[in-house]
């Protein structure tokens, strides 16, 4: 078993993508259980992932973006103004994660969608990340199954809430 405590953070970045309705992209792990199923199933969250070395944030946020639901049809509201921390839950340290790390440090960012729906595809890269998404209003987003991370979600609700207003 490996001691939690003796691992560092991971460095990442997280995005919450807003349409014009002000909703939020949500997109349905296919590495966790219920992928595949009906959309009432599986482990939901927003993208995120990890900074490569000598990258910047902002560099980072935009290439998860791409990378995972396969748009560019973005742009950066506003970063959080801290890092949000969690730890793994004890079960998957040392088996997720490359084993490295103990949970992860994350900056979240308040993106725009410019694009449409058609724009968005999850198969654009692979190992495909998700293998469903969708819109929903912000403060249902901890009413789905978004995992241990739940937390990071609920101060995300409560200070990106400003962003989740509909535009023309």
């Amino acid at each position: 078993m490996t001691d939690a405590a003796s691992l560092p953070y991971r460095r990442n970045v997280g995005a919450m993508l807003f349409n014009h309705r002000g909703q939020i992209l949500i997109g349905r792990r296919t590495d966790q259980p219920g992928a595949g199923g009906p959309l009432s199933e599986g482990v939901w969250q927003c993208p995120q992932g990890g900074i490569d070395a000598g990258e910047e944030p902002e560099q980072a946020v935009l290439r998860e973006v791409h990378e995972e639901i396969g748009t560019d049809r973005v742009e950066i509201l506003a970063a959080h103004p801290q890092w949000l921390t969690y730890d793994l839950p004890a079960a998957l340290v040392g088996k997720v994660l490359g084993g490295r790390y103990r949970g992860q440090t994350q900056k979240w960012f308040a993106l725009r969608f410019t694009g449409t729906d058609a724009d968005i595809r999850l198969d654009a890269h692979q190992p495909a990340e998700f293998d469903a998404w969708q819109w929903i209003d912000l403060a249902t987003l901890p009413e789905h199954n978004v995992g241990f991370k739940r937390d990071i979600y609920l101060t995300l609700v409560r200070d990106f809430a400003p962003y989740a207003q509909p535009r023309g």
